[in-house]
């Protein structure tokens, strides 16, 4: 499959594209990009969030942006600021209803939104991708130079074996892996402070066959829900959050990837 794929073209002002994937749905994806961005931002980088999910798109109402981007006079969308982050989303191109489209729309509206856009000049593009190893994943690696990609999992079997499978798909396209960050695993008591966990924990072994990192172990708390939904990300709301903490972490672990491959291209 790599040996097939088209030159890829950088996008101009971008320097760093880094790809949020979970493979399984519902494990926490998008809630981490969109706080991964806002924390890249908060540390002083210039970022922009692509919501790659085409059919399922959250970002604008985790990021609190609803208008239609508008376009310059080179026909380039602008993408819309909030928190300090560049977003851009099929969710403000379309109308509220569902998007019924075969693959080859699918793969049209992915390029628009990477090269149709005034990205630039932008330290890391995060990108949001949806769940599984579809037409968006193949249609980002075909036409963008990823740097590496950031898996998100719950603990459990049934998410990590998806994970595992998304994982193999981009080292089958040459991209790299910047770790994985464990999501909704346990919940810290309020009260006591201690660590309640719901169920084993396979994340240790399922690392160790895809031999990358723990980004960091991020717990469930009920205030991530209702920053969403309310289009204020939990990093900035509670910035003193366990939450909080976390992302910083990932922030962290994310630049000094990208600083150590690109002094080892």
């Amino acid at each position: 499959m790599a040996r097939s794929l088209p030159k890829r073209m950088p996008l101009p002002g971008v320097q760093h594209i880094v790809v949020v994937s979970s493979g399984k749905g519902g494990v926490g994806k998008t809630t981490t990009a969109v706080n991964l961005a806002v924390t890249l931002a908060r540390h002083g980088k210039a970022v922009g969030l692509l919501d790659g999910d085409i059919f399922g798109p959250s970002v604008p109402r985790m990021m609190n942006v609803s208008e239609a981007p508008l376009v310059d006079e080179q026909n380039m969308m602008v993408p819309l600021l909030n928190f300090g982050v560049k977003c851009l989303s099929m969710g403000l191109l379309v109308d509220t209803g569902p998007v019924v489209w075969r693959g080859p729309l699918v793969m049209s509206a992915i390029q628009r939104l990477l090269k149709g856009a005034a990205w630039g000049p932008l330290d890391i593009l995060i990108v949001d991708t949806p769940p599984g190893t579809g037409d968006v994943h193949l249609s980002l690696s075909q036409n963008v130079p990823i740097d590496g990609v950031v898996l998100v999992s719950s603990p459990q079997a049934a998410a990590l074996d998806i994970t595992k499978k998304g994982a193999q798909m981009y080292r089958t396209l040459q991209v790299p892996l910047i770790g994985l960050v464990e999501n909704m695993s346990h919940v810290v008591c309020d009260k006591c402070s201690n660590r309640i966990e719901f169920a084993d924990n396979l994340i240790d072994q399922y690392v160790q066959e895809l031999s990358v990192e723990v980004l960091a172990r991020v717990p469930i708390e009920k205030d991530v829900m209702r920053c969403s939904d309310a289009g204020t990300p939990v990093c900035l709301k509670f910035p003193d959050s366990l939450l909080a903490q976390a992302y910083d972490t990932i922030a962290t672990k994310v630049v000094d990837f990208l600083a150590t491959k690109q002094q080892n291209p």
